[in-house]
């Protein structure tokens, strides 16, 4: 490649890691906002929230027609295609982050009756923190090109499965102690599910920065300690 090739090819692998950067950004704003309308019963922010997911979408589909333009005009080989490979796959995880983000701020709109006791809500609280914590890391590791800390936020999902059968146990204490609070746990068990869910896309997309850094797959298995199919009898 001449210089000038070699410049614009850089340009166009810088465009797709900005893009990548605006989706991680906006996927843990729409975090944010979600548990926030949740914890106030702001069924406007719920809306904006959920308006704003359309954006993460176009993310999405301008950074797959970059990556297919870039391997159609530069055949990149090595870290280069890793680079891409890896893009690709981050930019879904983070529009699923977007859309499950969506269903909690559509679960307040739901909620017809209101958030009636936020003491039920203090464990999905905490549990939010962490997700959010691991996501602000991972797209950190990603932006650094570190291998090593993308390998430490999966070994960290482990917490936040902890925290979730924790929660599911409560929540479904205080169902079968009141049957009055059925229909308020229902809704905040569908949305720990989701943040649940948004811990596992950032594991997915530790992998990724992982095998895109070093060339190499992060083979053991995932720490997994969700316990929630032997409280329900439903085994895996």
């Amino acid at each position: 490649m001449t210089e000038h090739t070699v410049t614009a090819y850089d340009q166009e692998l810088t465009a797709v890691a900005g893009r990548i950067a605006e989706m991680g950004g906006l996927a843990e704003t729409l975090i944010t906002d979600s548990v926030m309308a949740l914890m106030t019963q702001d069924l406007d922010l719920a809306q904006r929230t959920i308006a704003q997911d359309v954006r993460l979408d176009e993310l999405l589909l301008d950074i797959e027609m970059r990556n297919v333009n870039i391997i159609a005009r530069r055949q990149p080989m090595g870290q280069d295609l890793r680079e891409i490979m890896a893009t690709g796959r981050i930019a879904n995880d983070l529009e699923r982050v977007g859309d499950l983000a969506k269903n909690v701020a559509k679960r307040v709109i739901a909620m017809d009756s209101g958030l009636k006791s936020k003491t039920l809500a203090i464990g999905l609280e905490h549990m939010v923190e962490l997700t959010q914590s691991q996501l602000k890391a991972v797209l950190d590791a990603y932006t650094r090109r570190n291998a090593e800390e993308a390998r430490l936020v999966r070994e960290r999902d482990s917490e936040i499965d902890a925290i979730y059968t924790s929660l599911f146990r409560e929540l479904l204490t205080y169902m079968m102690e009141d049957p009055r609070h059925i229909s308020q746990c229902a809704h905040l068990l569908f949305c720990a599910k989701n943040i649940e869910r948004i811990g596992d896309h950032a594991t997915n997309i530790a992998e990724n920065v992982y095998y895109m850094v070093t060339g190499e797959r992060l083979t053991d298995e995932r720490p997994k300690v969700d316990e929630t199919g032997a409280v329900t009898g439903q085994g895996a």
